[in-house]
């Protein structure tokens, strides 16, 4: 009775804060709402709510407590040291995405990898406005929100040690559950009608299995040639890749895919709750960095578009520029998001595979952007 009255206390004591914790149940909530009602990031969302009202109870048990001198540990708090305070967790998730991947329509038409490199513009254009604000590590940490990759934004965050850990991955996953509300304005914004209406046969080559079980090898190397603290982003995805191409490995290809996906994210999103306790979350930085964050995955839409439209000044056979905004690495939502603006300008219209090939390759961009930036500020 005496811990429940303390509890109580401590909760209705607006005076001393109290209602953060009102507030951050409210939040986490709020995410819980997303994840079932609006299926927004439902396996991230989820727990990352319910996790966030664990650790805002007072004298919470799920993550470390400093009680009269006694120090408890909780096992939140535990699951953060062991997984993503060493970057494990969003590593072995770079299996599972990788594994689910098909590089074959970037394959098939190289080129489409110059959209996924354009779409990382928002990155560093607002680094640079972060920097106006923070310090250059945090300012960095923000900026990768753009790329839309959750995992890429926690390793970069922890590994340059930013004092945002928490809004940083809650403002990047978020924008990655809201792709198809944030980039359809944003596309019709920068094009005109005949644009959308332009159409892109696709012209499937056959990409041979060499191919396919080369490119994550060779790209692996490239990667840590041009920025070596990025092997380890890259090369767990391409790893995920070479198990799903190299066809001796289909029940681990399928694994990686689900089971150990599936349960490396449910420890992810309820892990990255630790970050969301009131007094670190509640801060006038918190919603200044949703704002840049936001700013950011808006820029590198702007990017891919504006990149497209440019090419098409010089190309004989036009390419409809909305295929550009699939370079963020939202996979595969933001190729989803293009093909059906594309069918409802035209029914006839089917940029399916262009855009998922652009999305694919925003996923590498995104990856060896967030190398970039550990190899200038790490």
């Amino acid at each position: 009775m005496e811990i429940l009255y303390e509890s109580f206390l401590e909760i209705f004591n607006f005076a001393d804060g109290g209602w953060k914790y009102i507030v951050m149940w409210a939040i986490g909530g709020l995410l819980i709402f997303l994840a079932i009602k609006k299926d927004m990031e439902p396996t991230l969302l989820l727990p990352l709510g319910f996790g966030t009202i664990m650790v805002n109870l007072p004298f919470s048990g799920a993550i470390n407590q400093a009680i009269e001198g006694v120090v408890s540990e909780g096992p939140l708090s535990t699951l953060f040291d062991a997984g993503i305070a060493n970057e494990l967790f969003p590593l072995i998730l770079f299996i599972g995405i990788g594994a689910m991947i098909d590089f074959g329509p970037v394959l098939s038409n190289p080129k489409l990898m110059l959209f996924g490199a354009a779409a990382q513009f928002g990155i560093f254009f607002t680094f640079c406005l972060a920097c106006i604000f923070f310090d250059v590590k945090d300012a960095a940490s923000i900026g990768i929100i753009g790329a839309a990759d959750g995992p890429t934004a926690i390793v970069v965050a922890q590994r340059l040690g930013s004092n945002f850990t928490g809004p940083i991955m809650v403002a990047a996953y978020s924008y990655m559950a809201l792709v198809p509300i944030i980039q359809p304005p944003v596309i019709k914004a920068l094009t005109t009608k005949k644009e959308r209406l332009i159409r892109m046969p696709y012209k499937a080559n056959n990409v041979s299995k060499t191919t396919r079980i080369l490119f994550p090898i060779i790209i692996t190397i490239v990667a840590g040639m041009v920025a070596p603290s990025s092997v380890a982003l890259v090369g767990f995805l391409m790893f995920g890749n070479l198990i799903r191409e190299c066809g001796v490995l289909d029940s681990l290809s399928e694994t990686a895919q689900k089971v150990l996906a599936n349960l490396v994210t449910i420890f992810l999103g309820i892990t990255i709750a630790t970050q969301m306790q009131a007094d670190k979350f509640l801060q006038p930085a918190t919603l200044l960095i949703l704002g840049l964050g936001l700013f950011a995955f808006v820029f590198d839409t702007v990017g891919g578009v504006l990149f497209a439209k440019f090419l098409n000044l010089f190309m004989k056979e036009k390419i409809n520029p909305m295929i550009g905004a699939a370079g963020i690495s939202a996979f595969p939502m933001s190729g989803r998001v293009v093909h059906k603006m594309g069918l409802k300008e035209d029914p006839q219209n089917f940029l399916l595979m262009h855009s998922i090939g652009v999305n694919v390759s925003g996923q590498i961009a995104s990856v060896i952007a967030g190398g970039l930036i550990l190899s200038f500020f790490a």
